[in-house]
């Protein structure tokens, strides 16, 4: 699969994504917020709680659910970064949570199915 199909298959799981908690009530802080350890797909507020959400996008469950590929070393990237992200918008007071979001798309890349995993881990 070419890079830039990829890319256009993530942005388009994000954006799913993102419409889903803003339907939830929740208010999005930022969207592909890098550092020098990586990347928040995104970061969200829900209610007092800072909410960080790993998305995992894929068009098809032959090699299982996108959340399926969130191993302990992602999982370990991920707390780091959500630290990062609290301290650097002094948000550190906060109560935290990591969410992981699985998105299927159809070949047109609509969402077919969204699963909202809250405190994953």
């Amino acid at each position: 699969m070419k890079t830039d199909r990829r890319k256009e298959i993530g942005r388009a799981g994000e954006e799913a994504a993102a419409n889903l908690l803003l339907h939830k009530g929740y208010r999005i802080l930022d969207r592909n917020w890098t550092s020098k350890l990586g990347e928040i797909d995104i970061a969200a507020r829900q209610g007092q709680t800072l909410v960080i959400v790993e998305v995992r996008t894929t068009t098809s469950n032959r090699f299982g659910v996108g959340m399926e590929s969130v191993d302990y070393r992602k999982q370990q990237k991920v707390r780091r970064l959500a630290m990062q992200y609290a301290q650097v918008n002094r948000l550190h007071g906060l109560p935290q949570r990591i969410d992981v979001m699985s998105v299927l798309l159809a070949r047109d890349l609509t969402p077919i199915c969204i699963d909202h995993i809250e405190g994953a881990f």
